[in-house]
């Protein structure tokens, strides 16, 4: 047997309940207790935070740079094909050489500036223009110096200037 409710709009349909509102209360209280613990466990130092409480900053030792020598490369100009946009590439660089080796490689600074003179020549037009090429350049050209030099003679090769004018 059911029992029938008769409503005001005269239907005999039961009335919906009302949602309670105690979940979404519930939840936003514990969301915040949950980030006040947080805030407070990070100011204490429980957990891996900066808190300028009594914690005192470690001073690395610096990293030991050896005593490179840098021996400066002449100033390179390169004529670029008449559909460029630009004339000229003017490159300078200067080579981290390692100080045993440096009169060495000294004395064969003008093979080093004709190996580059001859790459950078040969380096297509649409390569120069890229702004990302120029790691993959710089890693050629510090190859083509190691080949000549020797290896170990080297370390690596600091380009000062690169511009298309």
């Amino acid at each position: 047997m059911s029992e029938d409710v008769i409503t005001e709009d005269g239907s005999g349909e039961k009335p919906a309940r009302k949602r309670s509102k105690m979940p979404l209360v519930l939840g936003v209280v514990l969301a915040l207790l949950g980030g006040g613990g947080g805030f407070a466990a990070v100011q204490m130092g429980l957990l891996s935070g900066d808190s300028e409480g009594d914690q005192i900053a470690e001073v690395e030792e610096p990293m030991d740079l050896g005593n490179p020598k840098f021996l400066p490369m002449e100033t390179l100009v390169i004529n670029l094909p008449d559909s460029a946009d630009a004339e000229h590439l003017l490159f300078t660089a200067e080579l981290e050489v390692d100080p045993v080796y440096s009169d060495d490689v000294d004395a064969i600074m003008p093979r080093i500036v004709d190996v580059l003179n001859g790459y950078l020549r040969a380096v297509r037009l649409s390569e120069l223009e890229d702004p990302t090429a120029l790691v993959r350049l710089r890693a050629q050209m510090l190859r083509r110096v190691q080949v000549v030099a020797g290896e170990g003679r080297v370390k690596d090769i600091l380009i000062m200037e690169f511009v298309l004018n």
